[in-house]
């Protein structure tokens, strides 16, 4: 979806203190093997602070830095991946009553690792259909410091890692301007991450925790079996989903100067997103997310307010986002740095 005249005005984060990957293997809490295969460093894990306190602080701090007030958010957008609170309870209006604190509509993205992309195009749809509010305040949180998640194992793909963002989308002005942003699915992959599970009750009633591991491990005995999966390359889906979106931005992958990807371990990557997109190793953001791990859905801001706030990136750069989500989804958008962080957060 092209966009006009939207940007992002603030943009904000939670990151928790980093734990040595070295560290979880020495205690056994991971594979060597696993560990060096997967190139990650570290991984950023908080022991007890709630998912949506992170996504407050990550929001305030948005909020901050975006030249608005509360009184201009006339929507909030939250998702995430993980459990949030109480059963039954609604996460993202105790997060709106903790920052704008007003009566707006509160809405729960459930998006997986794409909420944040599919809150910032719900943004800016509502900005562009409702004139009555100049900004939307879109935001994430999660830790996976529970029970019944083992962040070291329960994917081969990546290591679970926590964290918040937010942004906030405006009509005014902003250190990026918003130039596309959308995703496409591939419905017929939904089985890989349900591998024959019965859909009720479902499997947290009953104790069952996140592990995609070991659902991955059911898809390869029920291939043996006789019962093949789609055979597909996702990663032909991300491509499509790049070059569509870069396509609606006027853009070509050439004028991109940096990309904000998911925190795979690098076997993942490259498979379904660096070869895919054939990205030069000096456009990817490796160095940073291998320092964090993978957290939902804020991998790909994360990734932004770090180019930005380092000066990676600077004055009329181009960075294309990108993510994927189970179902499966891939989903993009791109966005051109209008000011450095001292111009724009006086």
């Amino acid at each position: 979806m092209r966009t006009t005249n939207l940007y992002l005005a603030g943009i904000g984060s939670h990151l928790p203190p980093l734990e040595l990957v070295e560290r979880a293997v020495a205690e056994g809490r991971y594979d060597s093997a696993a560990a060096k295969a997967s190139g990650m460093r570290s991984v950023a894990v908080s022991d007890s602070t709630p998912a949506p306190e992170m996504a407050i602080e990550s929001a305030r701090a948005a909020l901050a830095g975006s030249r608005h007030t509360a009184d201009d958010i006339g929507v909030l957008f939250h998702s995430y991946t993980h459990h949030q609170g109480p059963d039954g309870w609604s996460a993202v209006h105790y997060i709106l009553r903790n920052t704008v604190d007003r009566p707006v509509p509160a809405v729960e993205v459930r998006q997986g690792c794409l909420g944040m992309i599919a809150g910032v195009e719900a943004a800016a749809n509502r900005l562009v259909a409702n004139p009555t509010h100049d900004a939307a305040l879109v935001t994430t949180g999660d830790n996976f410091s529970t029970p019944l998640v083992d962040r070291w194992r329960g994917s081969g793909l990546f290591l679970l890692a926590d964290a918040g963002s937010a942004v906030v989308v405006s009509r005014r002005a902003g250190f990026a301007e918003l130039l596309a942003v959308g995703s496409l699915s591939d419905s017929s992959m939904e089985i890989l991450h349900r591998a024959g599970e019965d859909l009720f009750p479902p499997g947290i009633t009953r104790g069952r925790g996140l592990n995609f591991a070991e659902r991955a491990e059911k898809v390869r005995e029920q291939w043996a079996a006789g019962q093949a999966p789609p055979i597909k390359n996702f990663g032909d889906r991300v491509a499509e989903i790049a070059e569509r979106t870069l396509k609606e931005a006027g853009l070509t992958l050439e004028q991109v100067s940096r990309v904000c990807h998911v925190g795979f371990g690098r076997p993942a990557l490259e498979a379904m997103f660096l070869v895919p997109l054939g990205l030069p190793a000096d456009k990817d953001t490796w160095d940073y997310v291998n320092t964090i791990g993978h957290t939902g859905a804020a991998d790909l801001f994360l990734g932004l307010e770090h180019l930005w706030r380092t000066g990676q990136v600077g004055p009329g750069d181009n960075v294309l986002l990108i993510g994927a989500s189970t179902g499966m989804e891939a989903g993009a958008a791109v966005v051109r740095i209008t000011v450095t962080p001292a111009e724009w957060e006086v």
